[in-house]
């Protein structure tokens, strides 16, 4: 079982950006589809973006799109957010998640297709 650290929340004003860390333990970090979802208050878990096992294989929401980069090291355990053009809407919890399958990553995912989650990081974007 894969578990899974996130870092890099905090508060930014609308335009600006943050770096999302999620440090994963275990050896078989490489085996794993890796994703990022987030909760705003009151609303449903959504996905933001996916990352296939080498990193090959991107998957974005149409939301983020051309703002926010997923990418993994998997030397290190570990997989990033970086997070650009920041605006008040983004503010969530954002969920580091994993599913142990090595195909590519398309579309979107429902959050019960990843069967491993952080505890989440606050990200606070104000006007």
């Amino acid at each position: 079982q894969i578990q899974l650290v996130e870092s890099g929340g905090g508060l930014v004003q609308h335009g600006g950006s943050l770096r999302l860390s999620c440090a994963a333990s275990g050896r078989t970090f490489s085996s794993y589809t890796m994703g990022w979802f987030r909760q705003a208050p009151g609303k449903e878990r959504e996905f933001v973006a996916a990352i296939n096992w080498s990193g090959s294989s991107t998957s974005y929401a149409e939301s983020v799109k051309g703002r926010f980069t997923i990418s993994r090291d998997n030397a290190k355990n570990a997989q990033y957010l970086q997070m650009n053009s920041l605006k008040p809407e983004d503010t969530a919890v954002y969920y580091c998640a994993a599913r142990r399958v090595s195909t590519p990553v398309s579309g979107t995912y429902v959050p019960a297709a990843f069967g491993s989650w952080g505890q989440g990081t606050q990200v606070t974007v104000s006007s």
